[in-house]
This record gives C-alpha cells, structure tokens and sequence, in this order.
C-alpha cells in the first residue's frame, strides 16, 4: 500500500510524519471518512466541503483547494489498483516546537489513506448489532463544536471501551443533559408508534452531534418514501420502547440494532425499505459520477 503525504506517495513502510507534528502531539487537525465504490468516491463533493469546514472552525489552512484534494484522492486510489475503499483523510496541523500556538506550525500534514474496504458481516445486517448506552457523555457542544471532525478522538474511545467491556459493537452517547446524541462512529434511528405510524426518530443537530452526510441522506429518503421523520430531544426511555434502532454512517451505511443494553429489536420493515433505498441512492450516483479510470 501507498500513503499519500503532502503530495508523495510512500510505500506504508516509510510513511512516517514528524513527532513533533501537532496533530500526533495535541490531536491538532480534522479529518474524514469515505467510501469509494467500484472506482467512485461516494458523495467526494460533500466529504470535501465538511473538511474544508471543520479545518475553518479550527482555523486551519488546509493550502489546497477542493480539485486538488479530489485528484489527490483519486491519484492515491488508482496508485493502491483499488475500486472498492475504505479512504481516511487527515489534515493536522504540522510540524512544528512543542506549545499550544497554532502559529508555531508553518505547514499542514495532508494524509490519505485508501485501502480495500472490508465488507462488514452479512449478519450484522440480517440480524443486528449490539448496542449499549455508555456512562461517558458526549462533549458539549460549547466546548468542543461537534461540526468539527477532529483528530481528538478520546471522548468516543473512551465509551468504545465501555461497549467492548460489555461485548457490545457500538456505543450510545448521552449529551450532559441526559438526550441520546450519537454512537462513537455513527448517527442513531429509531422508530416509535405515534398514532398508530411509524415515525423515524433522530437526535437533532442541537443535542451536540455531527450532522452526518449518511444521516441526511436518510432523511432525504425517509420523505421521499412517506416516512414520518422527527429531529428533537429524546431520552435513553424513548429508544428501549422503540419498534426498530439503526445506526447509519459512511462505511457501513445502514446497520441495524437488535439490542440496546438489555431491550432486543427485530430488523424492521422501516429499516429494511431505508437500507434498500439507500443502496439505490448509491447505484444512482454513480451512475453519473465519473470513475478513476475517467478522471484526467
């Protein structure tokens, strides 16, 4: 495998960035995840913006701009002889003498990662995964602007080992307040019976979440296929008396729940049309996207 850093590619074996980079030292930078299939960068254009908004929000230069980025993606893909990727960019803050000061740092690190994506087990789809709601709270928002993708990363570790001590793949986050906000990776769904319909439920972007591009895309599908969706405050009350949970993010799209702490669910019809919808909405974007091989 090669690793693109500023510009180069480099075999893994000496890839290496400085130890004095701030982004190693003080989780200094952003990043983002994509998924590359058959050749085609899923929704470049989006994960391109987000990035350019969470180095904004940290006021970092990223000194490149966006068709720069995309035929830097595309060239590290092609290099690797992928078409299906897992693709991880990284942008910190440099290298630079050890203090806080971001002016300390003269030039970012750029990093892309690309390597075969790994098929996540058919199981987890046609049965579920396990879930617990972690005793780590998700930082506030005040504190940590949670549009910011960074490389600090210990909040969600930290309920992640929460969920392996319980044997559990994912973790549920709490916000301060006590409102379900996001697993360490991913967006949460559920649906409750509201009238005798199923409404698709989410924690709003005001509960200190990422505003997940999947997460959007599932809402766009929900209205397009008359899915009653709501973004609000729930409490951990609310999803043990849900009908179906689904957590949603890049890599594994749609996954559903069987079980949070001790309440199991079946994969439901809502969770099942979405997935299928969703997949569609892939199929369809890349039927108008350009692949590797098309690119200049």
């Amino acid at each position: 495998m090669h690793v693109y850093i500023n510009g180069s590619l480099i075999p893994e074996s000496e890839a290496k960035i400085s130890v004095f980079d701030h982004g190693f030292l003080y989780g200094d930078g952003v990043f983002e995840t994509m998924r590359a299939y058959n050749g085609t960068v899923f929704m470049i254009e989006e994960h391109i913006q987000r990035l350019f908004r969470s180095a904004s929000l940290i006021g970092l230069d990223i000194k490149r701009d966006k068709d720069s980025i995309q035929s830097a993606l595309y060239e590290t893909i092609s290099n690797n002889s992928l078409k299906d990727a897992y693709i991880r960019v990284t942008v910190s803050r440099g290298a630079g003498p050890v203090g806080l000061d971001p002016e300390l740092c003269k030039e970012p690190t750029f990093i892309i990662i690309a390597e075969e994506f790994r098929e996540y087990p058919e199981s987890y789809y046609d049965n579920g995964i396990k879930t617990i709601i972690a005793e780590t709270k998700r930082n506030i928002k005040e504190a940590i602007n949670p549009q910011i993708k960074s490389l600090n990363f210990l909040n969600n570790i930290l309920a992640k080992i929460e969920a392996k001590k319980k044997n559990a793949y994912e973790a549920l986050m709490l916000n301060a307040e006590g409102c379900l906000a996001e697993g360490t990776i991913s967006n949460l769904f559920f649906v409750l019976s509201q009238n005798e319909k199923a409404v698709l439920c989410t924690p709003s972007v005001d509960c200190g979440i990422l505003d997940g591009i999947t997460r959007n895309i599932v809402l766009e599908l929900a209205k397009k296929h008359g899915i009653p969706a709501k973004e609000g405050r729930f409490k951990k009350e609310d999803i043990y008396r849900a009908s179906e949970v689904f957590i949603t993010n890049t890599t594994m799209e749609i996954m559903p729940v069987c079980k949070v702490d001790s309440v199991s669910y079946q994969v439901g019809s809502v969770t099942k049309l979405l997935h299928e919808a969703y997949k569609e909405n892939v199929r369809a974007y890349l039927s108008k996207s350009y692949t590797s091989s098309q690119l200049p």
